[in-house]
């Protein structure tokens, strides 16, 4: 294989630094992602460390490990897999092609991989790409082919945005849609350690940055009101860090202004999140204009939030109805029931509830004032206030829900092709 420079010439970063090539200047840089590399060679381990340093992998979070395919076998046996996988082989073809099956078994169809091997041979970079692999870079390798491998991964022309947008909505004011957006989105970014941003759309109310414990200066408003300026650097510098897979983009929630956007005002903002970030939170306020009507047709999926009274269930057909206008060839949305089983009050079950609008009620939420008080007035998430609540278990039933993957100690795959499907194939 030619290196993206087209030198040929490639020196290994081994005990000096590695020479700059012709054209490194215009290497792309990284998204946010998360990447876990499974080395065998020291040199591949410090060209990688040396990469993860540099500028252009500023937004990544990557870590190493040694052992190669066989630990990778190991670790992914019980954890979840990254958005990028990147594994060291040895020289034996047919063990290398034996032991990908072995991974597959764990791997989610949304993980790229690329492949570091011993062996220069086209046929079986065909292979390789025939099953699903990514990228397959013959060692040894530098930091720049390194990050220019995953530059043109996750850039290259044709491929889709690299963000996926799922947003919450409550059907009626008060319905507790932003605690389960903000619970869910938490979730999200632990259990499956993938970078997810926050959006607090509620620009005049909003509860994320009191939910997230944080205060920053600014947020959704400036992004949506310098158009001009807003660029992945920009939207960087205007996020807040809650931990280490998630960030926020929050609202400004004070009255100084009136918040009177076009339809059409959040698509730059929209457009430049799912190019930086794999999973994107839109916390979606509980009305109806152009623009939250237009966030919620375009989004990647929905999450609709209701209280079982009649209220909250006119307000639910009624949005239903809309959205499957709005959206015919998409799923349905997820309906999710909050507030069930409050002392004394009249219900609807949440079976007919569902039943009402053609729909599978995915979770009830049950009524739980203190956890729940506790949590919003010390600024945490259910699940650190009480892990062993069967209400944080939920939130994470709620997350593998939203983000398409399968619980990998409970549904194991078999087949490479198969199940990474969805990779980005690249022809020889």
């Amino acid at each position: 294989m030619s290196d993206p420079f087209g030198s040929g010439s490639y020196q290994a970063y081994a005990d000096r630094p590695a020479e700059v090539p012709e054209g490194a200047s215009n290497i792309r840089a990284v998204p946010r992602i998360s990447v876990q590399c499974f080395c065998l060679d020291d040199r591949t381990m410090r060209a990688i460390e040396s990469a993860s340093e540099d500028r252009r992998m500023q937004k990544a979070h990557v870590k190493v490990h040694q052992g190669g395919l066989p630990a990778a076998i190991e670790h992914y046996a019980q954890a979840p897999t990254p958005n990028l996988i990147v594994l060291e082989a040895g020289e034996d073809r047919q063990r290398l092609v034996d032991e990908l099956d072995q991974l597959a078994e764990y791997c989610d169809a949304g993980t790229k991989v690329i492949v570091i091997g011993q062996i220069n041979d086209v046929s079986l970079y065909r292979e390789l790409m025939a099953k699903g692999i990514s990228e397959y870079l013959v060692a040894p390798i530098d930091l720049f082919q390194f990050i220019a491998a995953i530059g043109e991964l996750y850039g290259e022309p044709g491929a889709e945005p690299l963000g996926r947008t799922i947003a919450f909505f409550g059907v009626k004011g008060g319905c507790g849609a932003s605690t389960i957006a903000h619970n869910c989105a938490w979730a999200l970014a632990r259990n499956y350690r993938n970078e997810v941003t926050v959006a607090d759309l509620d620009l005049p109310f909003g509860t994320a940055g009191l939910d997230y414990n944080q205060d920053p200066l600014q947020g959704v408003f400036e992004a949506v009101s310098s158009p001009e300026r807003l660029d992945e650097t920009y939207l960087d510098r205007i996020m807040a860090k809650c931990s280490e897979h998630l960030t926020l983009l929050a609202a400004p929630a004070t009255l100084e202004r009136a918040y009177d956007f076009s339809e059409s005002a959040f698509d730059g903002l929209m457009d430049v999140m799912r190019a930086a970030t794999p999973t994107i939170v839109l916390d979606v306020p509980h009305c109806w204009n152009g623009w939250t009507r237009q966030i919620l047709t375009h989004a990647d999926d929905i999450v609709v939030v209701a209280e079982p009274d009649l209220a909250n269930l006119r307000n639910a057909k009624n949005v239903i109805d809309s959205l499957r206008q709005l959206r015919p060839n998409d799923a349905p949305p997820h309906l999710v029931l909050n507030r069930t089983n409050m002392a004394k009050r009249p219900e609807i079950k949440p079976e007919e509830f569902a039943t009402a609008l053609g729909l599978k009620a995915q979770l009830s939420i049950p009524f739980d004032p203190q956890l729940f008080g506790t949590a919003a007035n010390n600024g945490q998430m259910i699940a650190e206030v009480d892990a062993k609540h069967p209400v944080a278990d939920m939130f994470g039933e709620l997350a593998t829900l939203v983000s398409g993957r399968s619980d990998v100690n409970k549904v194991k795959r078999t087949a490479l092709k198969g199940l990474l499907s969805k990779l980005t194939r690249r022809s020889a």
